[in-house]
């Protein structure tokens, strides 16, 4: 085994040496640099009783990988110390960990507020829980007086993204927090476009953090992955909807105790450990990765708002964006996602079709810098009068800038633009 490292030492390191260093904290088997995979599905004991204590949560463990495996573990406390959390768990993909805080957090009659410019997915997902009786307001979370005005007396949770996908509104995060807060609701914050790197929603009083794991922190686009972490700020004591099994002990462990037990263990949605490694090591260049190709989206929006055939950039690294003064005051950098729209809205296909450089897909934070016609793809299942509403043009462009050489990019865009 590797000389574990000393936590004392861990706790003056840097984001990243912390994150490259981390499976060290407890030793590794054999003097890997890695925590070993664990592929097994059950776990067993030497005694019944050993068992049970584990069952009841009495003593630490594993007992079947639907909740959890010890590689998933190890993935878990790399995020964890992220986040700067009280725990985390992971799921098989991000929208697997918000649908866990949906439905296992919220009951029939139940309120929720999230901001109307939320992912595509996620908003057919509110669709989905409105269907089981929870009712939803969306609202523009960049104002905190919208989501004010939108609490009920059986509002539990609010609900917002950082940088919204695709046309980059930034939530009003730190105002948001302080009503939670002084409202005792619920905060849960998608942190996945800007990263633990690029920002700690916890310093803006978030209770629950939402991470695909899958983008960002993966970022190579070869594992799906999830993950909550609780940060430890929420009162769960006096939360109505964490059932009666779960309210042992500390109550600050009440939150993911049920998200474990009916997220997980009931919802089956699990996070294996082939994938659970490949994420684990994929986030030890995070810090790197978000750098660069927050430095690569930050030129090509710039590159873009001067150019004659762009009507307008959507990048919270610009000036002329309307949360920019938020963006640079929240974030560490404002991240890989971009929009722009053209001004002859019938031109998007064939400005992408001339691109050589970026892959045509539906991804996000990957290494390779990444292109879609938004209104033909990701939200074209909502119609057409949810994507005026939205603000969604047909010329509408995303780009998930990757970490290509600055100048190839600049160049390719600029010959599709031109042609």
């Amino acid at each position: 085994m590797s000389k574990p490292a000393d936590p004392a030492k861990l706790a003056h390191w840097g984001f990243t040496t912390r994150t490259v260093h981390g499976d060290r904290l407890g030793g590794v088997e054999h003097g890997g640099i890695h925590k070993p995979m664990h592929t097994s599905v059950q776990y067993g004991y030497g005694s019944s009783q050993e068992l049970i204590d584990v069952f009841q949560g009495s003593a630490p463990g594993f007992n079947y990988a639907r909740q959890g495996t010890p590689t998933v573990a190890a993935l878990e406390a790399g995020v964890n110390r992220m986040e700067q959390g009280r725990g985390t768990l992971c799921f098989a993909t991000g929208m697997a960990a918000i649908t866990a805080i949906f439905t296992t957090l919220l009951r029939a009659g139940d309120h929720l507020i999230t901001s109307r410019f939320v992912f595509g997915n996620t908003n057919s997902l509110l669709g989905t829980i409105q269907s089981l009786g929870i009712e939803v307001s969306m609202v523009d979370a960049t104002q905190v007086g919208a989501v004010e005005t939108a609490i009920r007396p059986n509002t539990r949770m609010v609900f917002v993204e950082t940088i919204a996908n695709p046309r980059t509104q930034v939530a009003d995060l730190a105002g948001i927090g302080t009503l939670c807060q002084a409202r005792r609701l619920l905060y849960v914050v998608d942190n996945t476009v800007t990263s633990p790197w690029l920002f700690q929603p916890r310093t803006v009083a978030a209770g629950l953090i939402v991470n695909s794991l899958t983008k960002s922190i993966g970022g190579h686009g070869n594992a799906l992955g999830g993950a909550i972490t609780d940060t430890g700020l929420f009162d769960w004591s006096d939360y109505p909807v964490i059932a009666q099994s779960y309210r042992k002990g500390d109550p600050a462990a009440w939150g993911l105790a049920q998200l474990k037990k009916k997220g997980l263990r009931d919802q089956g949605a699990s996070l294996s450990s082939e994938a659970a490694h490949t994420l684990s090591v994929g986030a030890e260049t995070l810090g790197l990765r978000m750098n660069a190709t927050s430095a690569n989206a930050q030129a090509l929006a710039q590159m873009l708002e001067a150019h004659p055939a762009v009507r307008r950039v959507y990048y919270p690294g610009l000036s002329s964006h309307e949360q920019y003064a938020r963006s640079t005051e929240l974030f560490r950098a404002p991240s890989w996602l971009l929009a722009f729209e053209l001004k002859n809205d019938g031109d998007a296909m064939a400005c992408i079709d001339r691109l050589t450089l970026p892959v045509i897909a539906t991804g996000l934070g990957d290494t390779r810098t990444l292109v879609i016609p938004v209104a033909h793809t990701i939200f074209w299942e909502m119609g057409a009068a949810k994507r005026a509403e939205m603000g969604i043009r047909d010329s509408l462009i995303r780009v998930s800038a990757g970490i290509e050489d600055t100048s190839d990019i600049l160049n390719d865009f600029a010959t599709a633009l031109d042609t």
